[in-house]
């Protein structure tokens, strides 16, 4: 059984309570690990070891573009092991290889991004009058904390410590504690640079006491949280007895809309493969298809083939789609789809799947479900899982109706051959992120990342994301 640990002011610990968590393979269910449950107690001590590094006349004394070299440390570090990490992400999280290794690849390429621009974060002169010299500066905000999910952790992980560290504060994670190897592993990453101690901290343990201490803890400056709506509120709230700022990405029911115009074949793979990536378990996933009335049958009985064809089984297969993560997961995606089965019409899949040698592992049939309300529950909540509802529109008006009226507003993907619709859909879509005849434009690590509504607010990736990390200090110079 491998044994992870915490890394607390580079140093390996286990808790304070001495107790442990076991660690599942999805694809049947068997532990193969072990991570400390971590407590209050051990939390402090990280948040101690960042607050000391922070204030640290030695961190204060790393250039910047040194931050940049340890950061692209990190990437190359990564890409020497992007099989192993690759294995470990698929044994954690159950998605097949391919898209394991693109997570890995995605988490490299934001080493090597914050670590390019750790030099380039620059301030600006204001004109204010003769004899007033007025600028900016973008100072970092100070100890911040991470809490990352489980669907994605290599990912979430390296795309808002690289940025953290990259602008210059010290970080504290919290991993999922049913995903918690890649965080190790780069954890180990971290303690093999000459990194200050308490720069880079791992916590791992249960969100309800490890995460809830992190996000309420006095002595951190921003908290990065991505995962469901109601946890997403108790960590803002808990935050905010601190006085402390949020970046919240909780979430999405992403809409395809698809016009009579568009490229079918191009757009039957994206719809596809906008709900199949880790089998539907995809804040982003594209989860409604709004189909144009005169296409409908047409396009819906091309992507229900495509449906059927699909292979699901373990990731270390490399199917098209893996497990689901958990029992508790898996049940609640079969209510779901029994509510749906009731009062709409399933085309294809709404089952569980045998699959032969991992009977205990969770594997649902991919799923089509039509002929539903556009305000029932399955059209409207975030089921988490590789299941598509339709519904058709005539119209622009009507598309856009049907594409707004949800709480979310992560991602809406649009398909059409008409240049001038396609910027007016884009112009009034309620969506952190338009993808017009494509969706998810390969990871984007560039591209600024966040909602609208109950999807979140702030962004990730790219240039943006910067802001999260720092603060903006004004000074004017009166020299004559």
């Amino acid at each position: 059984m491998k044994e992870m640990l915490m890394y607390i002011n580079n140093q390996w610990k286990e808790s304070t309570s001495g107790k442990f968590i076991d660690v599942m393979d999805p694809a049947d269910q068997s532990v193969y690990g072990k991570i400390p449950q971590g407590s209050k107690e051990d939390v402090d001590k990280a948040v101690e070891a960042a607050r000391k590094a922070f204030e640290s006349e030695e961190w204060k004394k790393v250039k910047p573009h040194e931050r940049g070299y340890l950061l692209n440390k990190i990437a190359h570090r990564i890409r020497e092991e992007k099989e192993s990490l690759a294995m470990m992400e698929t044994q954690d999280v159950g998605k097949p290889l391919t898209q394991a290794k693109a997570d890995v690849e995605a988490a490299a390429r934001y080493f090597e991004f914050y670590g390019g621009v750790a030099d380039k974060i620059l301030g600006e002169t204001i004109p204010i009058e003769d004899g007033i010299l007025d600028f900016t500066v973008r100072e970092p905000v100070g100890v911040t904390a991470h809490i990352v999910p489980w669907n994605y952790p290599i990912q979430i992980i390296s795309r808002s410590v690289a940025a953290a560290i990259a602008t210059g504060n010290t970080a504290v994670v919290k991993s999922a504690e049913d995903t918690p190897a890649t965080a190790y592993r780069l954890a180990q990453f971290f303690d093999e640079t000459d990194l200050l101690p308490g720069v880079f901290n791992l916590v791992t343990g249960y969100g309800k006491e490890a995460g809830a201490s992190l996000a309420g803890h006095p002595d951190i400056n921003h908290v990065t949280f991505t995962g469901s709506v109601p946890t997403g509120i108790s960590v803002m709230k808990a935050a905010a007895e601190n006085v402390v700022p949020v970046t919240l990405e909780l979430g999405g029911k992403s809409p395809n809309i698809v016009f009579a115009d568009c490229d079918q074949e191009k757009a039957i793979q994206g719809v596809v493969k906008a709900i199949i990536q880790n089998a539907g378990q995809t804040c982003s996933a594209g989860s409604r298809l709004l189909i144009d009335r005169t296409v409908k049958d047409e396009f819906l009985e091309k992507v229900t083939n495509a449906f059927q064809e699909l292979q699901v089984g373990p990731g270390k297969d490399d199917v098209d789609i893996g497990p689901i993560l958990s029992k508790s997961q898996f049940e609640k995606i079969i209510a779901y789809l029994k509510l749906a089965d009731k009062d709409g019409e399933i085309l294809t899949g709404g089952r569980q799947l045998d699959i032969g040698g991992y009977d205990r592992g969770y594997y649902i049939a991919p799923t089509i479900i039509d002929g539903l309300d556009h305000n029932h529950p399955a059209a409207q909540e975030e089921i988490f899982g590789p299941v598509l509802t339709v519904f058709e529109f005539e119209g622009e008006d009507e598309a856009l109706r049907l594409a707004n009226d949800t709480e979310y507003g992560l991602v809406t993907g649009v398909w059409t051959e008409n240049i001038g619709k396609a910027h007016r859909i884009a112009d009034r879509i309620r969506s952190g992120q338009v993808f017009i005849n494509n969706y998810g434009a390969g990871g984007g690590i560039q591209m600024p990342f966040g909602g609208f509504k109950k999807s979140g607010f702030g962004r990730e990736k790219g240039l943006e994301a910067l802001k999260n990390y720092t603060t903006v200090k004004n000074v004017a110079i009166k020299y004559r």
